[in-house]
């Protein structure tokens, strides 16, 4: 999933809290869905919608001071489902409040589970 907008209200500066901006959310996921492919169910793999509602939720959620929590709390969220092999979440913050002229601010999370010996 590429592109998910939503507004929030994070940041370490005050006027970011209180008047928000846009964040952009990009997620990768690793699993196994040939049981979803061979059956058509969606109810055997991840339901991308719902996916989408959990990262807006979080992202419209609790004010955090940095970008990073807020990117891991997404990707603890995704991880959550046993079916998920690895998850990474890009999330963007295009309005960063930077005196510099730049084309974007991102921070990634990457979850994976430990191999079983």
């Amino acid at each position: 999933m590429r592109g998910l907008r939503a507004f929030g209200h994070h940041g370490c500066f005050d006027f970011e809290r209180r008047d928000g901006q846009e964040f952009v959310v990009d997620i990768t996921l690793w699993l196994d869905f040939a049981a979803a492919a061979a059956s058509d169910d969606l109810d055997a793999t991840v339901d991308y919608g719902a996916l989408a509602g959990r990262a807006v939720a979080i992202v419209r959620g609790e004010p955090r001071n940095l970008i990073e929590t807020v990117a891991s709390e997404i990707a603890d969220d995704i991880m959550a489902d046993p079916r998920v092999a690895a998850a990474e979440v890009v999330l963007h913050k295009p309005s960063a409040p930077i005196p510099h002229t730049f084309a974007d601010v991102r921070v990634v999370a990457t979850r994976r589970r430990e191999a079983v010996a």
